[in-house]
């Protein structure tokens, strides 16, 4: 059930997306992207696209999910491949990481909105992003990018809830950000290394855990975050992920006691 208060919320996030006109829409296929192309399409009609970007940190999965939900809703999208190791400074990894990777993904954007036709470029940003580490936020007020969903003082459990009442399939999904989030500043970030941690969290997916992180440390040492109620499973088969992330070139494997938490590579910042 929607609150009056989440209702009103909603109102504004259609208001303002009547008011861009027409727009270019960052699309990962997570929570609060699908949320946002599901109102965009609803106020906006064919004047919303979505446009994926095809990136070594994003898990194919995620790109295969955000591709099958605009074919099924017969959303226009263009899914783009872009060589992050092209930008300046990505592979570095320094604590403002973020920022260059989203000036330099952002400004493409721009670029196709131009071509296309499109006013605005928007992307999902909530208000739970502002109140922790983002570099890349200031990428985008640089850009002149909007964020419906924060403009509308949506959080993300907020966007749950509306995504839940609009039957959309990823009211519950997991948040998985951008892969190059699982190195420490400054631990160069390589094609082999993403995939390690690629493969050992789509391992980790297929035995059932949800919401986890594969951190990787020294090039060699892995990390596991799970839920703390999920602790004891993932000890259970400890001897089956230890084989496993053996097998993909990790020659140590550690679980993480805190639990997963998200941002938790900036806590030394």
């Amino acid at each position: 059930m929607v609150t009056e208060e989440l209702q009103k919320k909603q109102d504004h996030l259609e208001a303002y997306l009547k008011q861009l006109g027409s727009v270019v829409l960052a699309f990962s296929g997570g929570v609060d992207s699908t949320y946002l192309m599901h109102e965009a399409r609803k106020v906006l009609g064919d004047r919303a696209m979505a446009v994926t970007m095809n990136l070594a940190s994003v898990p194919e999965r995620e790109v295969a999910d955000a591709i099958a939900y605009c074919k099924k809703e017969g959303i226009r999208q263009e899914v783009v491949k872009m060589d992050q190791f092209g930008i300046e400074g990505f592979a570095e990894n320094p604590s403002n990481r973020c920022y260059l990777c989203k000036h330099f993904l952002f400004s493409s954007l721009k670029k196709i909105a131009d071509k296309e036709g499109f006013a605005y470029v928007i992307d999902g940003t909530n208000l739970n992003d502002a109140s922790q580490y983002r570099p890349g936020l200031k990428a985008l007020a640089e850009l002149g990018i909007r964020s419906p969903l924060r403009h509308a003082g949506l959080y993300k459990a907020d966007i749950r809830a509306l995504s839940k009442e609009a039957g959309l399939p990823t009211w519950s999904k997991p948040s998985f950000a951008c892969m190059a989030t699982r190195f420490p500043y400054g631990e160069t970030i390589t094609e082999d290394k993403l995939s390690m941690v690629e493969k050992a969290e789509d391992f980790l997916f297929s035995k059932g855990f949800k919401q986890f992180r594969v951190r990787l440390h020294e090039g060699n040492l892995a990390r596991i975050e799970v839920l703390p109620e999920d602790l004891w499973k993932l000890f259970r088969i400890h001897e089956e992920v230890v084989r496993t992330f053996h097998s993909l070139g990790f020659a140590y494997v550690t679980m993480d006691l805190q639990g997963y938490r998200m941002g938790s590579m900036d806590e030394v910042l």
